[in-house]
């Protein structure tokens, strides 16, 4: 169990995704210290490469890309200087993946290949542009807008 001096990584979030955690469940605790828990500390959360076992499963394999890829953006859209291990082409996956719901639809997975950053898009993940979407920003922006 994680104590509140422990920071959640992206490396130990990966780690939590190939021991069977729920992607969206690990990922989310690491958005919690990304966001607000620790923003402070947003480098040390990067900065550990990510522990690929020897040999990858398909799902591994796009986590693994996934998880690259969220560490590019966050760090260009925060201005957190990005760790070269990000830039490794074992992250890039050999097909598309679209992750969605409803994916198999063509005008989901039009919508995807249009709205997915470009750190996604390069490494062959589809996703969308609303996985970072976070509730301490839209707070602070009802807010500021409130008292406008």
């Amino acid at each position: 169990m994680k104590t509140i001096d422990q920071l959640q990584t992206m490396a130990q979030t990966y780690q939590e995704i190939c021991q069977g955690e729920r992607p969206w469940t690990a990922l989310g605790n690491f958005m919690n210290d990304w966001f607000d828990y620790t923003k402070d500390q947003r480098w040390q959360l990067v900065i550990d490469s990510l522990k690929l076992p020897e040999t990858l499963t398909p799902s591994q394999h796009r986590w693994a890309a996934f998880c690259a890829a969220a560490v590019e953006w966050l760090c260009m859209r925060y201005e957190v200087a990005c760790p070269s291990w990000v830039y490794d082409p074992i992250y890039c996956l050999p097909e598309p993946w679209f992750d969605a719901p409803h994916q198999q639809r063509p005008q989901v997975r039009e919508w995807l290949i249009m709205q997915t950053p470009e750190p996604f898009t390069r490494r062959n993940v589809y996703c969308g542009n609303r996985m970072f979407e976070n509730k301490y920003e839209l707070t602070e922006r009802y807010r500021r807008l409130r008292s406008a």
